[in-house]
């Protein structure tokens, strides 16, 4: 009912690309794969209950660490703000080798819950927008 066939989205495909971006998306099925065709504002808010949270340190020589949750990943720097930038960044980096090995990461069972965070991120595209979904707790030293 709601499934297209894909020969059918390939003979219509100007049309089905239409009205995924202007309407709502596409559920596509080839022999037995079934797939969604999305537009990327859909998916964007689709992923916006994905946040970033961190547990905050404050270290002896007064610089701050980061330990994010969602994906192991520790950043330091000298201010909040560098730090957040600093763990952006690298939720970038790891966004983008995840997605470069997609199927070897997305098998692995300690790495399958970081796909929402790993999408979010390559939508942002942008460190300070990433750094800005960071939400530091206090952690215990």
């Amino acid at each position: 009912m709601f499934v297209m066939n894909a020969t059918d989205a390939r003979k219509d495909w100007s049309l089905v690309v239409d009205q995924v971006v202007r309407e709502k998306p596409t559920f596509i099925k080839r022999t037995r794969d079934l797939m969604v065709l999305s537009n990327l504002s859909l998916f964007e808010s689709m992923l916006t209950p994905y946040t970033f949270t961190a547990q905050e340190y404050t270290e002896k020589d007064g610089s701050i660490t980061l330990s994010l949750n969602e994906i192991d990943l520790i950043e330091n720097g000298k201010t909040e703000d560098e730090v957040k930038l600093s763990m952006a960044r690298a939720i970038q980096e790891y966004a983008e080798d995840y997605y470069n090995n997609f199927a070897l990461w997305s098998a692995a069972p300690n790495r399958k819950s970081h796909i929402p965070y790993v999408l979010k991120a390559l939508i942002l595209e942008d460190a300070k927008k990433i750094g800005d979904l960071i939400k530091c707790q206090a952690g215990k030293n």
